[in-house]
């Protein structure tokens, strides 16, 4: 508990696998299950748990931290993952369109989870785009997937998003540029050619 409590209630999302440096799977599994039934922990999935917050809004507990669910899945099965396009792409401001469901690339199987009362579709995509998981840059290009070659026609949405692309994310396109498909090397070149100099 000491370790959770150091991440605060509702922001970290666990499983047996974040504690084994503390003890056998056998002993993290019961101590789990034992703080799951006295009411301390949430089960939020299968093997995943939360310590809740309470949401003062809704009067029960607030719903689970889906970033920090899919984060929890990877490290236990050891997998990459990162926010679909549509996902990306309205999180950056560049689509009014909301994602009907929850989906992330990954470079494991395509399946679903439920986690809460969400379900977590994960879909698998090719390893030069699943490289980009953990990048800073990672946002954009699976914006720029999901976009396509349109991106580039569009002046105005080249705009909006080189704006909003701190210092760390434009060195990161330029030093992965070589990876990205064809179409899209000359929208990451557009995105952080005014930037070169400063970089």
């Amino acid at each position: 508990m000491k370790r959770i409590r150091g991440h605060g209630r509702g922001t970290w999302v666990f499983n047996a696998k974040d504690f084994l440096d503390l003890g056998n799977r056998a002993a993290v599994d019961q101590s789990l299950s034992r703080l799951y039934r006295d009411g301390t922990l949430r089960r939020v999935g299968r093997g995943l748990y939360d310590w809740p917050r309470f949401s003062q809004v809704l009067g029960r507990p607030a719903p689970v931290d889906l970033d920090a669910a899919v984060a929890a899945i990877a490290r236990r099965d050891n997998i990459r993952v990162m926010p679909d396009g549509l996902t990306a792409a309205h999180r950056l401001g560049l689509t009014n369109a909301v994602p009907a469901k929850v989906v992330y690339w990954t470079d494991g199987s395509t399946r679903a989870i439920p986690v809460g009362d969400r379900t977590i579709h994960l879909k698998h995509v090719r390893p030069g785009l699943i490289r980009w998981a953990h990048h800073a840059a990672a946002p954009v290009v699976s914006a720029m997937m999901w976009l396509g070659p349109s991106l580039a026609a569009d002046s105005g949405m080249l705009n909006r998003l080189s704006q909003r692309l701190p210092i760390a994310v434009i060195q990161d396109l330029i030093d992965g540029m070589s990876t990205l498909p064809a179409w899209a090397t000359p929208i990451a070149r557009e995105l952080t050619t005014p930037h070169r100099l400063a970089s």
